[in-house]
């Protein structure tokens, strides 16, 4: 029981991870919170969806088609739309992202109404034993398709050209221009990144539990503690924190029921603002 309950655990966690790493690179590198951060996962979630339902294309394949297309909306929202407030307060670009938020939400609920969807692929009822623990096969293949994913935008991040720049970029803002880097450019594709692994994010969820257009709101609060508690300032604290959290409430829900699993998240939340306020991995100030 416990094997499966850690196991549970780690795959959610994985898809936590995920979650957050687009959260956290924005708000690494461009200081914005970007509450709308959660539509774009419901969005990717959709895309998924439509490719599947018209096309009968393969979630694990159409992810590609997903995380393009939300990147270069992301690139424009941010280019023509964010970019006008970039360097203002907190509390303006919070409210500007708080308006895409809702704009894209109420575009969601006239294009695909309100009712619940699903993505039922003919394998979902397949299961992989691993350890003795029975798991769900489309939930280890999202697992291991996160982590692909996390791999792939570390290495860019951190043995390409472009990556060096966003670096640069998030660390001396004055420095990287005198260097010849393109901010405007970089802060677009930053951006554009951050909501393209939102789509993966959320091709992963539609795959494993139903959708709808307000499923945002959750799931931005959920990548905002697992940013927290891994901490900014690094490509590993999303993983980090995603995992940590994930085992955490699956061990939680276990003893106490799966209607605690917010209160368990937040408690956690709390405990590392308190005791780590810099998060697990995150750099001190």
């Amino acid at each position: 029981m416990l094997t499966q309950i850690l196991i549970n655990g780690i795959l959610k966690g994985g898809l936590y991870a995920l979650m957050a790493m687009g959260m956290s690179l924005i708000w690494g590198v461009m200081n914005i919170i970007n509450i709308a951060h959660g539509s774009f996962i419901m969005l990717g979630a959709y895309t998924t969806y439509w490719f599947f339902t018209l096309y009968g294309m393969d979630p694990f394949v159409s992810i590609l088609l997903s995380m393009v297309l939300i990147f270069f909306l992301g690139f424009f929202i941010q280019k023509y739309i964010i970019n006008f407030v970039i360097g203002a307060s907190l509390f303006i670009t919070l409210l500007l992202a708080f308006g895409i938020e809702i704009l894209i939400n109420n575009l969601a609920l006239l294009f695909w109404t309100a009712d619940v969807k699903s993505v039922q692929v003919t394998y979902g009822g397949a299961n992989t034993e691993i350890l003795g623990a029975v798991i769900p096969t489309v939930r280890l293949l999202a697992f291991l398709l996160a982590i692909a994913v996390s791999v792939i935008l570390f290495i860019i991040m951190n043995k390409t050209w472009l990556g060096r720049a966003i670096r640069s970029t998030a660390q001396d803002l004055e420095a990287a221009r005198l260097n010849g880097v393109n901010v405007g450019n970089i802060y677009s594709i930053t951006f554009g990144i951050g909501t393209a692994v939102a789509a993966a994010a959320g091709t992963l969820w539609a795959v494993i539990f139903p959708i709808s257009p307000t499923m945002g709101g959750h799931l931005t609060l959920k990548s905002f503690v697992v940013t927290i508690i891994g901490g900014l300032g690094t490509m590993m604290g999303p993983l980090v924190g995603g995992l940590s959290l994930g085992i955490v409430e699956s061990l939680g829900t276990n003893w106490f029921g799966s209607t605690f699993e917010n209160l368990i998240s937040f408690t956690i939340l709390v405990l590392v603002l308190i005791f780590k306020p810099n998060g697990i991995l995150g750099k001190k100030e």
